[in-house]
Order: C-alpha cells, then structure tokens, then sequence
C-alpha cells in the first residue's frame, strides 16, 4: 500500500526512511547535495543526474572587470560594482524597484517574532475583535506615538481607529468628510493610489496642486510647495464649479522624499482653517528619516488652528517594513468624523492575533531605541547613498531627499521628447529590460522624466538596476536626446499651459497607458 491507486491523481510514496526525507528538507541540512530553499545558489548540472546537486561557482573577476554581459564602459562605477553584479548574476527576473516596500530589517523584525512574548493563544484573540482596534493595541499605538511623533499633549485611545491599511484610512475619511463630485487639495506629484481609494468611496475628485521643478525666486529648492500655490489651485477649482472639502499632504512627501519644515506646516493648517477645509495629515514614513533634517509632526505642533479638523494617519507598512501586516491608524479628535469613520470599519478590521503581535513591538523601547530605529536608519541611509551614487556615474541626478524609501531622478535627457507619451515608452524599454521602476505620471507629475526609484532593498539588486540601466540608457540605439532641457535635478522645463493655467501636457488617467504600473 506504499502507492496510491492509480487514476487518483497522487504521486507514488518515495521508499527513503521517513527521517531521511525530513533531514532533506531542513534548510540547514548537511547531507551532501542539500538545497536551501532561500538560496539558489546551488544547481544540478546538466547530465548529473543520479550524482547529487553540487554548488555553482561565482566567477571571480579582476579589479575593473566587467561581468560578462555587462554593457556600457568601464570606470569606476563598474569597479565597485561588480562584486556585487556577480552575485546576483544569476537573477533573469524582474527587479523591482518600483514598489515602496522596505525589505531591509527583516532579520530584526524574525528575532524579535521568536520571543515567548509573542506566543499568545488567549481565546479573546479569536473572537469578533473591537472594531476599533482592541483596547490594549490602541493604548500601546497612542503610547508610540505620544513619543515618537513628540506630541505636545498625551494621546488618548479613544481618539484611535485601527484599520486593514492607510488605504483603508484615506477611503472611508473621503466618504465621511465629502460628498460624491466634492475635490479634494493634493500637491503633484503625490501617491497615486489616493486617487483611486478617495474615488472608490466617496466619488471624490482630486484638485492638484501642480510643483515644479523650476526654482522660482521665492524658492528654495525644486517641488517646493507654498500657501500662495495652495491658494491658486484652490480658486481654480472654484472657478470650475468644484467645491474643496479636504486638503491632503503627505509629509515626508511621497515620491519627493523632502520633509516640510514646520512653518509650512503651519501655513497649510492655517490656509486650511481660512477656507473650512479638513486636513488629512499622512505620515507613514514618519519614522524612515535617514539623514538629519528635522522631522515636525502635525502631532507635535504647539496648537493647531482647527483642531477638529485635523486628522493624523500613520502605518506600520513602511517604517516597521510590515507592508504585507496591513494596519493603519487614524488620529482624530472630531468625535463625528470617529463615529462614522468607526461604523465602516467593521469592514476594515484587524485581526486580533495581528493586533496582538505589533502591541509587543510597540511595548519594547529597548528593542525599538537600541536595536531596530538606529539599525534600519543606518541601513536606508547606505542603500540610499549606494543607489544615489549608482545613478550619479551614469549621469542620472536625483532630487536631494531625506525620508521615505526611494529616490525622485531625472531621466528627462533620456526621452526622445518632453512629452508624457515619450516617458512611457522609455518605461516600457525599462521594463523589457526587466527593470520595474516608476514614471511621473503614475504620480501625476506635471514634467515628463521623473521617475522614482525605491532604495530598501538588498544591495545586489542596487547594483542590478544600475547595471541594466546602463545598458538601457547608453546602448547606442538609445543615445540621449539632445533638447534644451537641463539635465540637472535642480533646473526643469517649463511645459506650455491652457487658458487655465495647467500645463497642456498634464497628466491624465489613461487607463490603457497605466494599467500595468502599480504604485505602493
């Protein structure tokens, strides 16, 4: 009876002793021949067959060499980084560097998960749960973030609704704070996805608030937004018989990566309070600063000029790396946006086990002030600087950045025109490439070029993107167009405007153009 009956679809049993196969498929098995399943580093040879799987060897190169295959002259780019190229040799798919996920702290995040604390079967865990968040994990969030956000005053819990992601958050906010056909304030470029979860809900339409990278005499630096621009884009809207309800800024920005300096913050709030508008605060990268510059909460500024109006979001996706957890807070103290907000989230709660995992992340400052901040801090800031450096020896300028996961980089010599249909097809070539980044106009950039790369991951496939890049870029049927646009981060073109005032080749919702590009 060692085989099953035929017809019935199963494989015959194998004959090995049941404790062979069990050593067999331990990872760290030191039979001859075994495979670790997180590493393909060893193959079975053709024609060995009966002989084992034997480890494939990495081929050592000379100081400057180039890898086979490797396009593109040589320098010092290519010394540094072939080490690494030849690691990931081996690697034909997909690299991805388009979606905003940071990859780098596992190995923290998996010590931290086998500690006795986090073993927990209590009964409570798996009955119906709170559909504001169990009582104990919003204590612990309004905790963290009285601390980390430096607020002026403690939280409360009941001012905190926990949901399935920020996703989650931006969606039923959009169908409590508006009506279908109202707009909504956000400067461009922004996070696409908004756009599609404010729609999904509340039938919102977003009123853009177009940056440029021209720096005016009034700026200081490329993209910068300003109370006079908000203003602008706000009478526009009127003018076009759509009625603002809500402001929207991400901070630190998303795909900028520039963090507003605190008296812009307080200009928007105070712009805000003139026109009645709600002020939706996202800040998921709050805690992914990697440099110096000063981070300001909206949560830490002295007093607020509209209080009940005000509503602060944060996540664990991005600055604890748990993107697949799917957990977003909301901080309000309207207590009729919360009641509302709150009758939704039936729809968008957290599963109790999950709830009850992050509290002892959140318990443990040790392991956060000691071990995790400081670690994942160090380690966005060299992955940072590695691609910056990359990007930088094949002539790619990116915008000066201090939070978030990725860069915003200026490809707009590389198009064949300064329009937008041009940025998508050096896209598609990129893809073909098998290299997945992001254009501008999934952020809904108003200057075609921009594109965002994501830097939280592992170094090899740092140095395989700029690999393929360069042989992209600087093969010879795709020499750089000469056009009169800089090719530096800190000047731009300035595209032709309507009667409007917005650039005539502004981006659009074209679904047939974007379908393919998701952006997290």
């Amino acid at each position: 009876m060692d085989k099953a009956a035929p017809g019935r679809g199963h494989w015959p049993r194998s004959s090995e002793p049941e404790d062979e196969r069990r050593r067999r498929r331990l990872p760290g098995a030191s039979r001859p021949g075994a495979v670790c399943p997180r590493c393909p580093h060893r193959r079975r040879r053709a024609g060995a067959a009966g002989r084992g799987l034997r480890p494939l060897r990495l081929r050592s190169l000379r100081p400057g060499a180039q890898p086979r295959g490797a396009g593109g002259g040589q320098g010092a780019a290519g010394k540094r980084r072939s080490a690494g190229v030849v690691q990931c040799r081996l690697f034909q798919g997909i690299v991805n560097l388009g979606t905003s996920e940071n990859k780098l702290c596992f190995d923290l995040i998996e010590e931290r998960l086998t500690r006795p604390d986090m073993d927990c079967l209590q009964p409570d865990l798996f009955q119906y749960p709170d559909t504001q968040g169990a009582r104990s994990f919003r204590e612990e969030i309004a905790k963290f973030l009285t601390h980390y956000a430096r607020a002026t005053k403690e939280l409360r819990p009941e001012h905190i609704t926990v949901m399935n992601g920020c996703c989650a958050v931006f969606a039923t906010l959009s169908t409590v704070l508006c009506d279908p056909g109202d707009g909504y304030l956000i400067p461009a470029p922004h996070y696409g996805g908004i756009n599609s979860k404010m729609w999904l809900y509340g039938g919102l339409q977003p009123v853009h608030v177009p940056l440029s990278s021209e720096v005016t005499n009034e700026e200081t630096h490329p993209f910068q937004l300003t109370a006079e621009k908000l203003e602008a884009a706000l009478q526009r809207a009127k003018k076009q018989g759509i009625r603002v309800r809500a402001l929207v800024l991400i901070n630190p920005n998303n795909p900028l990566g520039d963090i507003y300096p605190a008296q812009l913050l307080k200009e928007c709030l105070d712009f805000a309070h003139r026109h009645e508008l709600h002020v939706i605060m996202d800040e998921i990268y709050m805690l992914s600063v990697y440099d110096d510059t000063p981070f300001t909460s909206v949560l830490s500024l002295d007093s607020l000029p509209d209080l009940e109006r005000t509503h602060f979001m944060w996540g664990f996706s991005k600055d604890f790396g748990m993107s697949g957890i799917r957990v977003g807070v909301l901080y309000t103290r309207n207590h009729e946006v919360q009641k509302a907000v709150n009758q939704l989230a039936v729809f968008h709660s957290c599963p109790g086990p999950v709830q009850h995992v992050l509290t002892q992340f959140l318990k443990d400052r040790d392991w956060l002030d000691n071990v995790f901040f400081p670690t994942n801090k160090k380690r966005l800031k060299e992955a940072q600087n590695l691609l910056v450096d990359g990007l930088a020896d094949i002539g790619i300028p990116v915008l000066k950045s201090s939070g978030g996961l990725y860069v915003w980089a200026d490809f707009r010599k590389f198009l064949k025109s300064q329009t937008f249909e041009a940025e998508l097809e050096l896209w598609q070539k990129l893809l073909d490439k098998k290299l997945l980044i992001s254009p501008g106009k999934a952020f809904y950039c108003y200057e075609p070029g921009w594109f965002r790369l994501v830097f939280s991951d592992s170094v090899n496939k740092i140095y395989l993107c700029i690999e393929r890049l360069q042989q992209m870029l600087h093969a010879d049927d795709a020499k750089p167009v000469v056009n009169n646009t800089s090719s530096t981060a800190d000047s731009s073109c300035s595209p032709e405007k309507d009667s409007s005032g917005i650039p005539s080749n502004t981006p659009r919702d074209d679904a047939s153009q974007l379908k393919n590009i998701f952006v997290f």
